[in-house]
């Protein structure tokens, strides 16, 4: 049988039963635009190994909300997103917003740290671009803006937060503190707050004392022995040293990934004696970076920080896709909270009636009662009037040989704490 050579003449027209039929042409669809999320992180410089954690979290939530339908409300509308680098510094957070607002996006999300957050808002309010913060703590962030709002500089507010704010992080390590050493059967009375003095330290710092002025709890902190010291420090010898010389029973730290490493060797070499270190709320004290970096350094470090529902089996499928895709890396604080953010997008994109008025996407993310965040949640994820999720709380972790691990409150732990700290 001859085969013959399939030509643009033979594919057209075709003979059945001697009659001429001609292919009609073919209808295209027209193929649904993408909704476009600039995602700020600080993916190189000295905050690179949570910043890739929130990359790589927002990316996992865009593929699986584009893999299920996307927006089904609007179509099938894919979310697409583009991603910048503050470098670690809080300048480029307005530098790379701008960049990517200029390249087409419609929203704003990030960017871990504070002070290119705050860098961020500017941006959003002046160009009119909704912006969801997964990260970033310091409460000026979204109170200032609603101020200028209700003020009647600013016509709305556009910026909103699916984070624990300075203020909460205080009244719940304040609450944890006390748990767990009624807990222990111990009353510390020694306990010693050193902060890093960036815009995130000053408000965390600023947030615990105030929570635990207003608590009055039966542990007491020593209020007028305070240590803070300059971000990123170079050396923390002379801080250590002060310390020690005030015989701490419990040290507070709130760090970042930088001065940790230089914080828990130093304590470690000047042979300081304490029952244990629990941190009011930082990074630097459970990534797997930081883990492999400090070893033993880390153990027993417990930390208030936000963290993923482990007993949630869709956060367990998730963390092991995660870890694939990370080299072995732990779905945490980062991965988690820039998870959720892009499926409160999505979620806000279900309900706002245009999307192309950042107005009526304000309009829907006011309106948000969104119930299937991954992290540990209070509650539902809405948004007060100042634009933060009051429902959005930290959990007590604890490094447990070598694993960060949930340990307060009981209804989210997963293992026992372990306080005070074994001795060597």
């Amino acid at each position: 049988m001859t085969q013959h050579a399939l030509t643009r003449r033979t594919f057209l027209t075709t003979t059945v039963g001697g009659a001429a039929l001609v292919a009609a042409p073919r209808v295209l669809r027209a193929q649904p635009k993408s909704f476009k999320i600039a995602a700020v992180h600080p993916v190189t410089g000295p905050l690179a190994e949570p910043g890739q954690a929130c990359r790589l979290g927002a990316q996992l939530a865009v593929e699986a909300v584009n893999a299920a339908g996307g927006v089904k409300g609007k179509g099938g509308l894919q979310v697409e997103l583009l991603t910048g680098d503050t470098q670690s510094k809080p300048e480029n957070g307005r530098l790379e917003s701008e960049r990517l607002v200029n390249q087409g996006a419609q929203m704003l999300m990030g960017s871990f740290d504070s002070g290119s957050t705050a860098a961020m808002v500017s941006v959003a309010q002046q160009k009119r671009v909704p912006f969801l913060i997964d990260i970033a703590a310091a409460d000026p962030i979204t109170a200032n803006v609603a101020k200028a709002v209700k003020d009647g500089q600013q016509k709305l507010q556009y910026v909103y937060r699916n984070f624990p704010t300075g203020s909460s992080f205080g009244r719940k390590a304040v609450q944890y503190f006390t748990e767990i050493f009624a807990e222990a059967k111990l009353t510390p009375k020694r306990v010693v707050l050193m902060y890093c003095n960036d815009l995130f330290g000053v408000n965390q710092s600023r947030g615990f004392l105030a929570a635990y002025k207003a608590a009055k709890p039966a542990w007491t902190l020593l209020e007028d022995d305070v240590i803070p010291w300059p971000e990123p420090p170079s050396d923390l010898s002379t801080e250590v040293s002060k310390l020690k010389a005030l015989r701490p029973d419990v040290i507070a730290p709130i760090t970042r990934p930088a001065s940790a490493q230089l914080l828990l060797p130093e304590i470690r070499k000047q042979r300081v004696e304490y029952l244990g270190i629990v941190g009011p709320g930082s990074p630097g004290l459970y990534e797997a970076g930081q883990i492999a970096a400090l070893k033993d350094d880390l153990e027993y470090v417990m930390a208030s920080n936000p963290w993923p529902n482990f007993r949630n089996p869709k956060t367990q499928r998730l963390a092991e896709d995660y870890q694939k895709r990370s080299n072995g890396r732990l779905f945490d604080t980062n991965s988690g909270y820039s998870y959720d953010a892009i499926f409160i997008i999505a979620d806000v994109l279900e309900r706002a009636a245009k999307l192309d008025d950042p107005d009526a996407i304000v309009e829907a993310l006011q309106k948000t009662h969104y119930t299937g965040g991954l992290m540990q949640y209070g509650g539902p994820i809405h948004f007060n009037e100042v634009g933060d999720n009051p429902n959005a709380i930290p959990t007590m972790i604890q490094v447990l040989k070598s694993k960060p691990v949930a340990v307060w409150p009981k209804e989210a732990a997963l293992q026992k704490f372990v306080f005070p700290r074994p001795k060597a």
